[in-house]
């Protein structure tokens, strides 16, 4: 009886292992040409000729201006707020706004370091430049800046990208200089 059960064993182990060596493992990947057929449906996205994806398609990228010295200057003080470049939101329909620094000295007056930032249309700069009007703006502000700590940090909103490119505006409504950092990610 001891020799069957042990055969039987034998056998049973045999077969398990055998299952386990014909079962496939992984996926696999196909080295050949793949013919593709593109189907033209609205006439709004209509493909002619030949189609070549060289790299994948970006989903997001950061996009970081750094050291920006911003000293003392209202946010409504618009011919004096700090320019700080472009950044090129095309392509992306959300942008994540995160901005942060330190106080350069020991903070007297207690205030916020912010960014604008402006779209980059003819009529919107026209407004901003004539009268200082801030039409269709993406904002964050580190509030509550103190002499408790020389660092701040904003919070992070998300916004719906409008146009193809916006100008950056820093204000601080501290009474020290700063250095001040964004960083802007932009999202599909």
């Amino acid at each position: 009886m001891r020799k069957t059960t042990w055969l039987a064993t034998i056998g049973l182990a045999a077969a398990a292992l055998a299952l386990l060596l014909l079962l496939p493992v992984g996926q696999a990947i196909s080295s050949e040409i793949v013919q593709v057929v593109i189907t033209n449906w609205p006439t709004t996205q209509v493909v002619k000729g030949e189609m070549v994806v060289t790299a994948p398609v970006p989903m997001a990228t950061e996009v970081s201006i750094l050291e920006i010295v911003v000293p003392p200057v209202p946010r409504g003080e618009t011919t004096r707020l700090i320019e700080a470049g472009t950044i090129v939101t095309d392509g992306f329909p959300s942008i994540v706004l995160s901005l942060h620094g330190e106080v350069r000295g020991e903070v007297q007056k207690a205030g916020a370091v912010g960014v604008i930032l402006l779209p980059e249309e003819k009529s919107i700069q026209e407004a901003f430049d004539d009268q200082g009007a801030i039409h269709f703006a993406l904002e964050t502000e580190a509030a509550g800046i103190n002499s408790k700590t020389p660092y701040f940090a904003s919070k992070q909103p998300r916004y719906t990208v409008a146009f193809p490119s916006y100008t950056v505006l820093l204000y601080n409504t501290t009474d020290k200089t700063v250095t001040a950092n964004l960083y802007a990610y932009l999202t599909q």
